[in-house]
């Protein structure tokens, strides 16, 4: 998780293509790693990954 003190409101968020109306995730670039959160819920909880995992989990989910 992110910690409290990293100011995550005036990142470039993109919305996955995949969200529809109820499932949507949200990812942004800051720094070396990677942000996601619910884009419902965007004072809720964000996780951090590093830029090669982020990588690794789309080529996974993509198929490749």
């Amino acid at each position: 998780m992110v910690e409290q003190s990293k100011d995550v409101s005036r990142l470039a968020w993109r919305k996955s293509t995949w969200s529809d109306e109820n499932d949507c995730v949200e990812a942004a670039r800051c720094e070396a790693s990677v942000l996601v959160r619910d884009s419902r819920n965007v004072l809720g909880g964000v996780l951090e990954v590093s830029v090669p995992q982020w990588r690794d989990l789309l080529r996974s989910l993509r198929g490749a």
